[in-house]
């Protein structure tokens, strides 16, 4: 895939000043001149070329257009409006789609020169701004490509205007462990996360047989390189799916995995108790296939369901209190992807969500004395995030299609500024294509990790060492897996003995 290889010499190293011992900076600490974008294009989306069903419209209703009109008709997967547009000057723009929904959120893709970017959001019933920020162009022609996600919007222009420079305090992690009890094997490993952050991408791939399962063979017959972090999940734990007969591994592998010097993380697909499963109780986290009603659960309405959901929490604790007793610090990532709705624990909106995620905080913390949790919050909305006390790290779900393996600047920038009133850590918590380290050097995305998932994402399902190239090619694995900024299993440090920060004793 053709791709802008040059890097910005942007001296990420220089740019993270350490703060001092102990401190506490606030985003709003340190006031900024005001950034005055400029213009440089105004695009009128009637003028552009159409896909599919776009067309513009004869009969305008809408009010508050430029231009002679609009454009509607995003309906189907192809359909589409392509601008042409012409740069000036190598650098960084915001694409503003300045459009309306026709009901409620819309989402849909940004392609620029054949690539997927990022996604625009509108749910304003007036002409608004829908932006993808910091996208880099050469000087010269592009196409640039709004096309249909969920669709329904009327689109009226497209402006380009230059991107406001990062503020390099992105990079400057200053908030602490929101455990002051966590253990010293858990500071050790959050002192090194935060040394290398900015400067170095952890490597990692989620594998649910553990170091020796086919996603991690894979890599390591492809690139000769191990990833740095095991990705695991706490799912054949839970309750309702040990009653209907399955057990798990998970534990020991990265009991193991930790042993062999590597970094551990886990999410937790919660299958719902069996008393709320609909469909298939191997679907049981999936909100289409359960009943289960949070928001009356957390508002007191249902004490069963709530007396079952902390014994869920119980069994998990069990699997946790293994790993803090065998010394193993864990990147714990539960409750995600919360916004998406398709998960039971989403379901019900932010605050019955962010109630439960609190809870689970708490008593994992504060009853079971469990001090081996880094606690990565993967709500991706900010109107979801619980708040600063209860996160520590802030992770990112992105499965942008297939070889795509642009930065996602945007989504890194979103969710560094947008969530946490402190500096804390972005990482891609889970991925389906690898991103090219140079472009996110470029852009400033310097996710701390990426964690791609397994299966079809690294291996084809009919063939056991056969790698699947259908989000992610060989070439690029080998690209990742090589390149001077990407962290691998044998250049991890000994944990056992790596100093931990004067901020986190």
């Amino acid at each position: 895939m053709k791709k802008e290889k040059e890097i910005l010499s942007i001296g990420l190293a220089a740019m993270l000043g350490v703060c001092a011992a102990g401190c506490a900076i606030s985003k709003t600490d340190t006031p900024k001149e005001p950034f005055v974008p400029e213009t440089v294009g105004v695009y009128e989306a009637e003028d552009a070329s159409f896909t599919g069903n776009v067309a513009a419209v004869t009969d305008l209703k809408l009010a508050g257009y430029s231009g002679t009109g609009y454009v509607e008709g995003f309906q189907d997967d192809s359909d589409a409006c392509t601008f042409s547009v012409s740069i000036a000057e190598d650098g960084f723009y915001d694409l503003n789609f300045v459009s309306t929904s026709m009901g409620g959120d819309k989402y849909n893709y940004v392609v620029v020169d054949g690539e997927q970017l990022g996604t625009v959001w509108i749910a304003e019933s007036s002409f608004s701004d829908s932006v993808l920020n910091r996208v880099y162009l050469t000087a010269g022609d592009h196409e640039i490509r709004l096309v249909k996600y969920w669709g329904w919007i009327s689109l009226d222009r497209l402006e380009i205007v230059t991107s406001e420079p990062i503020d390099e305090a992105v990079y400057q992690v200053t908030a602490g462990l929101c455990n002051p009890n966590a253990s010293d094997e858990t500071k050790r490993l959050y002192s090194y996360l935060m040394d290398i952050y900015g400067k170095k991408f952890l490597s990692g791939q989620y594998c649910d047989t553990g170091q020796r399962g086919k996603e991690f063979q894979l890599i390591q017959s492809v690139t000769g390189k191990t990833p740095a972090v095991l990705g695991l999940d706490f799912i054949e734990y839970t309750p309702s799916r040990v009653e209907n007969g399955s057990n798990s591994m998970a534990t020991e592998f990265a009991i193991n995995f930790w042993e062999q010097g590597g970094i551990v993380t886990f999410c937790w697909h919660w299958n719902a108790p069996s008393k709320y499963l609909t469909g298939p109780w191997y679907s049981g986290f999936y909100n289409d296939y359960t009943n289960i009603d949070l928001a009356k659960i957390m508002n007191g309405q249902d004490q069963e369901g709530y007396d079952l959901l902390m014994a869920d929490i119980d069994a998990i604790a069990v699997q946790l209190q293994r790993l803090e007793d065998a010394g193993v610090p864990i990147l714990w990532r539960p409750l995600h992807e919360a916004s998406g709705g398709w998960f039971w624990w989403g379901a019900s909106g932010p605050e019955a969500y962010k109630k439960l995620y609190i809870l689970l905080y708490e008593r994992l913390t504060n009853e079971y004395g469990l001090d081996n949790l880094i606690w990565v919050w993967n709500g991706q909305d900010a109107d979801w995030y619980p708040g600063d006390e209860y996160v520590d790290i802030i992770g990112e779900d992105i499965y942008p299609g297939e070889r795509v393996y642009t930065s996602q600047a945007a989504s890194y920038l979103n969710a560094a500024n947008n969530y946490s009133t402190e500096y804390k850590m972005v990482y891609l918590s889970e991925n389906g294509c690898l991103f090219d380290p140079d472009l996110a050097v470029r852009d400033g995305a310097m996710w701390g990790m990426w964690c791609t998932w397994g299966g079809e994402f690294v291996a084809k399902d009919s063939a056991f060492n056969t790698l699947s190239e259908q989000y992610t090619e060989e070439f690029m694995i080998k690209q990742v897996y090589e390149h001077e900024a990407v962290i691998t299993l044998d250049e991890l440090p000994d944990f056992s003995t790596y100093k931990i920060r004067k901020e986190l004793k």
